[in-house]
């Protein structure tokens, strides 16, 4: 390992552990954060895996849990996905990803939630008005990856956030940071990252405004909301060719089954894992297999896909017990 990985890899460990460290354990529970929508995992692939890609993910679909991953592409690529989240929720990927150089590459991530029609209620009406409302949340990436060395990848992602409930809303900016390093011991692949570094958030709107005649010259009084923080999150994970061209353990030209295991620590949740396989036959078909362990809803997932000419479709589903199935779709183009 040359200098340069050792400073880059000691510096993240302090970073990470400095941010860990402004998290007490406290305040690590359930819905003490804004924003939350931004641990929904995305990515066809990613999905099948059980959303363990820090380590595993290539490409611009793996965007959103390491931006490192972005340096493994070997052409421009674009992505667009549907999902059928839980309780009639939909979201969608768009996104694009393409080299600049030798050892740069540039991309560009969207991401759209849209809740479908939430009966609007009052309290002069709590059996509901008969009109609808929608919930939209959007969060739009714009990333930078670098190969450094051989072995060394980083890349890091400024994102563009917004939610809406009705008529009011929040909007932010913040970051992601991540690193992809191949250690040389038996093909295992180090991947990190750092996500949803940013502000304390609030809502703001006409939502907010209640009429007051008595106590305001303009007749409305503007409620304040209280802040909260994004959900930070630090993952770390390894992967590994178990069987494939580039295996230390099983040399296979035909075949290849790929094993992944991250580990997430979330500002408002407690540590909880992923794990994933995928196997490959010529890199033309694919099956996937995943799991979430000492997560409170998501459990098994699974995935397939078929890939041919530089164009792939990618089926996924997940079982979150009692909050119903998800499926998703994918089609990539690379070129």
């Amino acid at each position: 390992m040359n200098k340069r990985c050792k400073i880059f890899i000691i510096i993240f460990f302090s970073l990470a552990s400095l941010i860990a460290q402004d998290v007490p354990v406290e305040v690590t529970k359930v819905a003490t954060s804004a924003a939350n929508w931004l641990k929904i995992e995305t990515g066809t692939r990613a999905i099948g895996m059980g959303g363990s890609q820090v380590a595993s993910g290539r490409g611009v679909t793996a965007v959103p849990y390491n931006p490192a991953c972005l340096a493994y592409l070997d052409q421009s690529e674009t992505f667009f996905s549907k999902s059928y989240f839980i309780a009639g929720i939909s979201h969608n990927t768009l996104a694009y990803g393409t080299r600049l150089g030798s050892t740069d590459y540039f991309g560009l991530h969207l991401f759209f939630l849209d809740s479908g029609p939430i009966g609007e209620t009052t309290e002069m009406e709590p059996d509901g008005t008969g009109r609808d409302y929608h919930v939209y949340d959007l969060a739009l990436r714009l990333t930078y990856s670098k190969i450094l060395t051989d072995r060394l990848r980083i890349g890091g992602t400024v994102k563009y956030i917004r939610e809406q409930i009705y008529n009011t809303y929040m909007q932010t900016f913040a970051l992601d940071i991540g690193s992809n390093f191949d250690t040389g011991i038996y093909g295992f692949i180090l991947g990190m990252s750092i996500s949803n570094f940013g502000p304390d958030v609030q809502f703001h709107g006409e939502g907010l405004n209640t009429a007051a005649d008595d106590l305001s010259p303009s007749g409305t009084l503007n409620k304040v909301t209280q802040k909260f923080a994004l959900p930070l999150m630090i993952r770390l994970g390894i992967q590994n060719d178990i069987l494939g061209s580039k295996s230390a353990f099983l040399k296979s030209d035909l075949h290849r089954l790929t094993f992944s295991i991250d580990g997430i620590n979330s500002i408002d949740y407690s540590v909880f894992g992923a794990a994933g396989l995928e196997y490959s036959w010529s890199e033309i078909a694919f099956l996937r297999l995943g799991t979430h362990m000492g997560h409170d809803t998501a459990g098994i997932s699974s995935g397939f896909g078929v890939a041919y000419g530089g164009f792939s479709v990618d089926f996924a589903y997940v079982n979150y017990g009692i909050l119903d199935e998800t499926l998703q779709f994918g089609i990539t183009l690379e070129f």
